[in-house]
């Protein structure tokens, strides 16, 4: 049944007020719904800290944004690499230095159907590496200065969890035995999405007032695949994108804005499009899964994660 709390059209950036005061910080924020959503942030007077990879893609997308909404938007960049947990530590670093307040962290980036295995610096699987530890480590780190705003944390996951094996491949993190581009990246969001439902009970455990939101942006025209994808996806996803299937990478930013900013929401939920298969529509409430939340599944990774990322969180 599809959500109906926020009328038949869903939600849209429309409710939003005046975000004047508040500071978003985004990763991925220079491309795709990443992009889109630092816009929308802006848009409403809000400021932006976007961490990216890529310090000319960054310069570029900034000074877009300044020429759309004039030199005194608020926005800036942190160069840091996902993939590698010592760029992490560097930016949240930087970050804790210069941020003074974060209203919403976001875990937008992602990497997706990397067609061969890849290791990164530190040893992992790329995709876990990148989407999940990189944002663990990330999450950990700017925890304090989140919940001094009584902030909040909104990872962006993907259908995709729903795609590999319903659990996480303990014995064989990196996939040496079994690597395929799809169930690893649907392992690598399952993760994300885990971390995320267990940060929820450790807080509630601790009456901490961070708040931790799980999102989704269906099928949306954004670069992911053709980032790190093998030729021949790029090539199906070029062709799809094409198609009424697939929304706007705007379209695919409300999800994580709603996250960010709407009262009222639902811990334990999956937000993203409630339309057919939930790859578009409406923007609401949507099915999740119960695998996502196998709670002795969630502890070991949990477990695992402190361990591969050598930060252990203090709440």
């Amino acid at each position: 049944m599809a959500d109906t709390t926020f009328g038949p059209r869903g939600w849209s950036p429309e409710r939003l007020v005046s975000l004047a005061g508040k500071t978003y910080v985004i990763t991925g924020g220079n491309a795709g719904a990443g992009f889109q959503a630092s816009r929308i942030f802006l848009s409403k007077g809000a400021k932006v800290v976007m961490l990216n990879r890529g310090a000319d893609k960054s310069t570029a997308a900034i000074k877009k944004l300044k020429k759309e909404f004039g030199s005194e938007a608020d926005v800036s960049f942190v160069r840091m690499d996902l993939s590698d947990l010592s760029s992490v530590r560097n930016a949240a670093d930087e970050v804790k230095h210069a941020v003074p307040q974060i209203d919403a962290l976001i875990c937008n980036a992602a990497i997706a159907q990397v067609p061969t295995q890849k290791l990164t610096v530190d040893g992992f699987e790329s995709q876990l590496g990148t989407n999940h530890y990189g944002h663990f480590l990330l999450c950990g780190m700017l925890y304090d200065r989140i919940n001094a705003s009584r902030g909040r944390i909104v990872v962006v996951a993907s259908l995709g969890y729903n795609l590999g094996i319903k659990t996480i491949q303990f014995d064989d993190m990196n996939w040496d035995k079994n690597y395929s581009a799809n169930p690893v990246y649907s392992q690598s969001k399952l993760a994300q999405m885990m971390f995320a439902y267990e940060l929820q009970d450790r807080l509630t455990a601790t009456s901490k007032e961070v708040q931790v939101y799980v999102c989704h942006p269906g099928a949306s025209a954004t670069s992911l695949i053709s980032s790190s994808g093998g030729l021949l996806t790029r090539i199906a996803w070029w062709l799809i994108s094409k198609t009424p299937m697939v929304q706007s990478a705007e379209k695919g930013a409300y999800p994580e804005i709603m996250c960010a900013t709407e009262d009222g929401l639902e811990q334990r939920a999956l937000y993203g499009p409630t339309g057919p298969m939930q790859t578009g529509g409406p923007v609401g409430k949507g099915r999740l899964n119960p695998h996502a939340y196998d709670k002795a599944v969630m502890e070991k990774l949990w477990e695992v994660s402190e361990e591969a990322t050598g930060f252990c969180w203090d709440f």
